[in-house]
Order: C-alpha cells, then structure tokens, then sequence
C-alpha cells in the first residue's frame, strides 16, 4: 500500500491530539437521541445553519437566525448559493467521491450563479497552470489513501486541507471561500467523519472569523508551524460545530448529556 502523502501532518504540533478530540465530539452527535431516528430533521438544520454561516464569512449580511423574506427567498445572494448548496449536498457526494473536480465545478456554479454578469462562465477554474496543478493534487488526494477511511489519515485533517487549499488556490474568482466550505463538507461526509452531516463547523469559523482568516492565510505559505496552526483551527472549529449540532438535536426534542 502507498504511503498516505498527508501522514507527516500528524507529527505536527497538536494535530493529532486536536484530530482525535474533534472526532471523539462528532461521534458523540451522533449517538444523540435525537440523531438516532430524527436525524434527518437535524441534519436538515445543520445544513441551514451551515449555509448562513459560510455566506456570512463570505461577507454576506445575514446572521445566523433569518436570512429569508416573507416567502422562504435568500435576501442576499451569497446566501442564495450557499442555500443552494446546501440542497445539492445529497446529489453531488457520490461526484465527489469519484471526480472531485467534476464536482467542483457543480459547486461554483450553485454558489456564484446570482454574483456574476450574464453570460460569465461558470465552473471553470481560471487559466493558470500552477491551479491547475494542484487541483488535480487535491483531487488525487481525496480520491487517493487519504480518502479511505483507517487507511489515510484522520478524516478531519483531509477536510481542513481540501478547505485550506481551495481558499489558498481561489480557482473560481467568485465565491471561493463557498465553494472551499462545501468541499470540505462533502469530505467530511464522504470518509464517514461525519456521514449524516449533523455538524455544523461552519459556524465554528465564523464565530473566529478573524483567527480562520489568519489560520487560513498562514497555511498558505506552506510553512509547517502555520500549517498545524490551521488543522488545529479547523478541528477546534469541529468541536465547535458539534457543540452547535447538539443543540439543534435538544432543540428537536433529545436530551443533552450525550
């Protein structure tokens, strides 16, 4: 079997620890009451509540509650794609699973439909070799060892680096940071870290904007000290959003305490 080429990242500092307790708190969701029957209506939230937060760390002015007219409509259309997305999430994993640029391009043209001039091509990353490149590095990757399961590394550190290296790549122009967020979802559920999709990190990064910009910036470079300080941002984001989860599943009528 071919080494996993993301298994050095867990000899950087903190990552293994931090991947470890992000995915003891997703696994914990998902033994919720509420998720063991219900799931399908909190997972349905998450998703909602997933998409508000992606839109608004993508600037759009919404918050985490509204968002929506009087007849169910985004009122912005960062937020209209990222809803969008979020509908679309189902239909595009077995995609993802199997051609992940394929999928891609899917996502830009949901999440960038409403933010360009009519006529302005969709899906198609801009001419650059150097994108080019390391799109398809990323799409080995997730289609690789790092994609099955105990084979690759923790499920966690692929979702942070398909997340980091499409906002550091942003191959579109237009709602990269959307199109990152979703990615990094759709991997999250594909390798089973969190396959019913009830966590909602989204929300982790946008209530540490700031630090997820830097983190994000930092990894980047490329420099290894800023590399595990973005897999340790991304995994505490999935505490973050597990802690979010639960409370949409005691909303929905389970208990706490899990």
């Amino acid at each position: 079997m071919l080494a996993d080429p993301l298994a050095p990242l867990l000899d950087l500092p903190g990552v293994r620890a931090a991947a470890d307790e992000a995915r003891a708190a997703v696994d914990a969701v998902h033994r919720h009451p509420a998720n063991r029957h219900g799931w399908p209506a909190t997972a349905a939230e998450a998703s909602l509540r997933a998409a508000r937060a992606s839109a608004a760390l993508a600037g759009a002015g919404v918050r985490l509650a509204g968002g929506f007219d009087g007849a169910g409509a985004a009122v912005d259309p960062v937020l209209a794609g990222a809803v969008r997305i979020a509908e679309a999430v189902g239909t595009l994993l077995t995609t993802w699973q199997r051609a992940p640029l394929q999928a891609l391009a899917r996502l830009h043209v949901l999440a960038a439909a409403d933010l360009v001039a009519d006529g302005a091509v969709l899906g198609r990353p801009r001419v650059d070799p150097v994108v080019s490149a390391r799109l398809h590095l990323l799409a080995a990757t997730v289609t690789g060892g790092s994609a099955r399961g105990s084979a690759g590394v923790p499920a966690v550190l692929l979702a942070a680096v398909v997340h980091g290296e499409l906002l550091a790549l942003a191959p579109f122009g237009t709602a990269d940071g959307v199109v990152a967020r979703a990615a990094s979802r759709l991997t999250a559920i594909a390798t089973g870290l969190d396959v019913k999709g009830l966590a909602v990190p989204e929300v982790g990064h946008l209530r540490r904007a700031a630090e997820y910009r830097s983190a994000a910036a930092g990894f980047a470079t490329g420099e290894p000290q800023a590399v595990a300080g973005w897999l340790v941002h991304c995994c505490q984001a999935w505490l973050a959003g597990a802690r979010e989860a639960i409370s949409v599943a005691s909303a929905a009528g389970g208990t706490a305490g899990v």
